[in-house]
């Protein structure tokens, strides 16, 4: 056993433990054991699980992102002082400031790359998982997913496409099963289309101006067009079961992002403005605390004026 199948292999366990519990609940309300759509509802909610327990990370990675942005001018100043001085004295000194930099504003360039880190694993092991079920699925799995189950994901087809087979399989073996391609390339065009929405919604809707006008932006707009062609080139070689698992994470980042942009803007952006506007129909005010934190308060109520009272009423009053 190499070192990759180690540390993979408590990760392919409890990715087993859920496929199958997912797969005994969806066999238990009636559906086919043996079909593909109860193996592709089984990965949906793998990811609605995998997806759920990364929300506190994803929140931390949003205000993450939203520090970076905001510290990007000064970033840029550092990097404008020592542009050109290439001695080592100056690169210590660049290195240094930028480390006091991240230190006092609290922000991580790496923490916004958490949540995809912490689901790479889980993607390689629903590959590994995918691939051991369809090559030794007499063997089973290394937990419970026996081999009955391991042979019956490894057959199960959805619209006539095998889990297990590959846009390249197909293409090499004379466009063969031909649902193999037309699937795939139907995903691929999904994904490719919800992760160009995902980060569209950021560049925007979700920067400020000063950020636009910084190095960041061009990185950010460089992502843009960048990711989508990965889903691209590289949808061809996974497995069906693996593309369905990319696909519904994709879309749960799309809602996801639409959301926290939605209620949570990075401040001065057009987001932060549109629900500064509908906070204000409904009569309240949105202030920043010292935290960089977005406060939803009441506006103060208007107090009403006090009616003038006749004297018969207040010869009334005084008896």
């Amino acid at each position: 056993m190499d070192i990759i199948s180690i540390i993979l292999w408590p990760i392919k366990w409890v990715i087993e433990l859920i496929l199958v519990a997912f797969h005994s609940l969806w066999t238990f309300v009636g559906l086919d054991p043996n079909a593909g759509a109860t193996w592709v509802l089984s990965i949906v909610g793998l990811v609605i699980v995998v997806r759920a327990a990364l929300i506190p990370i994803f929140v931390r990675q949003i205000k993450s992102q939203r520090r970076m942005l905001e510290v990007a001018p000064q970033l840029k100043k550092i990097q404008d002082k020592y542009k050109g001085k290439k001695d080592q004295f100056s690169r210590e000194a660049m290195s240094r400031e930028t480390m006091e930099l991240y230190k006092k504003t609290g922000t991580n360039p790496l923490s916004s790359c958490l949540p995809l880190l912490l689901q790479m694993p889980i993607f390689f092991g629903l590959f590994s998982v995918l691939n051991d079920a369809s090559i030794h699925a007499e063997r089973g799995g290394v937990g419970v997913l026996t081999p009955t189950l391991a042979e019956s994901f490894s057959n199960a087809e959805f619209l006539g496409a095998p889990l297990s087979d590959t846009f390249i399989n197909a293409w090499n073996n004379n466009f063969q099963p031909w649902q193999v391609m037309v699937v795939a390339s139907v995903m691929i065009v999904l994904m490719t289309a919800s992760q160009f929405i995902t980060q569209l919604q950021i560049v925007s809707k979700n920067m400020s101006p000063e950020t636009k006008a910084s190095p960041m932006f061009r990185q950010q707009r460089i992502l843009l067009y960048l990711l989508p062609l990965v889903f691209a080139f590289s949808g061809v070689a996974f497995p069906i079961g693996v593309m369905f698992y990319w696909l519904v994470s994709n879309f749960w980042t799309m809602g996801q992002q639409f959301v926290v942009i939605r209620n949570m803007p990075t401040p001065g952006s057009e987001a932060a403005k549109a629900r500064e506007a509908r906070l204000a129909k409904k009569g309240k005010l949105v202030v920043d605390d010292a935290s960089g934190d977005v406060i939803v308060v009441e506006e103060p109520k208007k107090t009403q004026r006090q009616q003038p009272i006749s004297k018969s009423r207040a010869k009334k009053q005084g008896k």
